[in-house]
């Protein structure tokens, strides 16, 4: 689990630097933007994020692993 400061901090780094990107080398990073702009959506129904899986895995930036289940 993470704060979700955090993950809204990558969010918008993530998109702000892929906008710049795509500004000032290749349009091709326009794609990037998009892709984070879906996975925030998906957030928002499903409240499964890829980034904090990956954070709380390797246990990084103060994020911890999500507790399992019984039986699992």
């Amino acid at each position: 689990m993470c704060d979700d400061r955090l993950i809204r901090r990558f969010a918008g780094a993530f998109v702000l630097l892929s906008v710049a990107i795509g500004w000032f080398v290749t349009p091709w990073a326009f794609l990037f933007t998009a892709f984070v702009g879906a996975n925030l959506l998906q957030f928002g129904f499903t409240g499964l994020c890829p980034l904090e899986k990956v954070l709380g895995r390797f246990e990084a930036l103060g994020c911890r692993r999500a507790a399992r289940p019984r039986g699992a």
